[in-house]
């Protein structure tokens, strides 16, 4: 991911719904009943972590069975200390004491919950880039460090490129939205190159360690509440010690990992974007803004998106207020504002007949004219005056550098393009005459993509006296 393009809105839930998602995750509950439960007699080492002879009763407390119930017990503890839950009362005799944190769990904000448990997803995220170490019987880490190798710096950022392109994935119009992702999709997301046509053998080898490595870590990262996360299917593996191959076909795809960010972790990885640098919208930022801040921001919006963030604005506002100040925003000769004024009429399409008066105001306005009498002939008005053949054509020009500016090169502008020149078999005799600040631009794009090599030709001509006309 880019840190300077603008990621796709998100579509958050409301904070106190995501605040009960947080409480009910298994992770920090487990971690709030065990600060509830500390107390004087608690006893921890010097690292804060619990006491090998107190996990049993803290593993009890939490419902906890089986071997890895130890592990568990201490994991939630660990999280209990880093959030705050829990504090270490005497440094020297090892006791703890409820934390401040503690007391927000039931009566701060659902600001204040969410703060907790993103503190406590940062603890997770640490530890799952940690790689698994064996034990020997006596309890004892068995580390050859010579053979083990890992870096934790490369293995952290792995893993933030990994739910970086998990988000983008989740927030894309184009993507899988809610549903789940495969995992060897995911894998291959950060190891084979955009422009690799058929996977090398070394890739693919690469693949299938990345997916080992992702299943450990969204197994961790489940308990937490940021995924939804469907394991590795074990029967693939012939060995124990063997990685399965890429599955080979969609059929099977399923038994290979599937993952999905839950609306928890859409917060929670938006949250940590934003930390890093990243622009990282969600539909609702500029619904107290203006409509300057709307016809910009919503510039480059997935269609979807910037419907959804223009209700929201539209929603708090008097229509033809609203109306008129979404005129006025898209006033303009910047490069921006061709796109300005196609988000400015579909936004007007929402505003609904309260909005005609101030359409009515603009009939006259060299920029706004040709939108004015589009929106009324739409909407069956009466007495709209038609447009001069100099308006026709600048409203043209103006109507395909906006879609330009919105898609590039895309099948949609071709066919405009192939439709302009075919209805008008005068079209650029006349078009490079047409004062908009975008005309040669228009008609050097209508060149590169009308498939017709003699009317491409002309369209190139036309762009060229156009900007001969401007002094470009």
């Amino acid at each position: 991911m880019s840190d300077s393009s603008p990621l796709p809105p998100v579509r958050l839930h409301p904070e106190a719904e995501l605040a009960r998602d947080a409480l009910s995750t298994p992770l920090l509950s487990r971690a709030a009943r065990l600060a509830r439960w500390a107390g004087p007699d608690t006893r921890v080492d010097a690292g804060g972590e619990l006491v090998e002879e107190q996990l049993p009763a803290a593993a009890e407390l939490l419902g906890l069975t089986g071997d890895d119930a130890a592990a568990f017990a201490s994991e939630a503890w660990r999280v209990a200390v880093d959030t705050g839950l829990v504090e270490i009362a005497d440094e020297d005799e090892g006791t703890v004491a409820a934390g401040e944190e503690l007391a927000l769990l039931t009566g701060g904000t659902p600001h204040d919950v969410l703060a907790v448990w993103q503190t406590a997803l940062e603890t997770v995220l640490a530890d799952a880039s940690v790689p698994d170490l064996d034990l020997d019987v006596d309890g004892e880490a068995e580390i050859d460090f010579s053979s083990l190798e890992w870096d934790p710096e490369a293995e952290a950022e792995f893993l933030d490129g990994v739910l970086g392109n998990l988000y983008l994935l989740t927030v894309n119009e184009e993507g899988p939205g809610d549903g789940p992702v495969p995992l060897p999709a995911l894998a291959a997301s950060m190891i084979v190159p955009s422009d690799m046509g058929e996977p090398t053998n070394d890739v693919l080898e690469q693949v299938s360690d990345a997916m080992m490595r992702l299943d450990d870590q969204f197994r961790l990262l489940e308990p937490v509440g940021l995924v939804e996360y469907q394991p590795v299917d074990e029967a693939l593996m012939a060995d124990a010690d063997e990685e399965p191959a890429a599955p080979v076909d969609d059929t099977d795809v399923s038994r290979y990992g599937m993952v999905r960010l839950t609306p928890l972790g859409l917060y929670g990885l938006r949250a940590r974007l934003l930390e890093a640098g990243f622009p990282a919208p969600a539909v609702g930022d500029l619904a107290d803004k203006g409509a300057d801040a709307l016809l910009d921001g919503t510039a480059h919006f997935p269609p979807a998106a910037a419907q959804a963030e223009t209700e929201q604005w539209l929603a708090r506002r008097e229509p033809l207020a609203s109306a008129r100040e979404l005129l006025a925003a898209a006033r303009g000769g910047d490069a921006g504002a061709p796109l300005r004024r196609l988000r400015c009429q579909q936004a007007l399409s929402l505003v609904g007949a309260a909005a005609e008066p101030a359409l009515r105001e603009v009939l006259d306005d060299a920029e706004l004219g040709g939108l004015a009498r589009v929106w009324l002939s739409e909407r069956g008005a009466s007495d709209v005056p038609p447009p001069s053949e100099s308006m026709i054509f600048w409203l043209t020009v103006d109507t395909v550098a906006a879609q330009l500016a919105a898609e590039g090169n895309s099948d949609e502008l071709r066919a405009l393009v192939e439709g302009l020149a075919q209805q008008h078999s005068g079209f650029f005799s006349a078009a490079w005459r047409v004062g908009h600040p975008a005309t040669a631009d228009v008609l050097e794009a209508m060149g590169r993509l009308h498939p017709d090599k003699k009317i491409a030709k002309e369209a190139r001509k036309a762009a060229f006296k156009a900007r001969s006309q401007q002094g470009g």
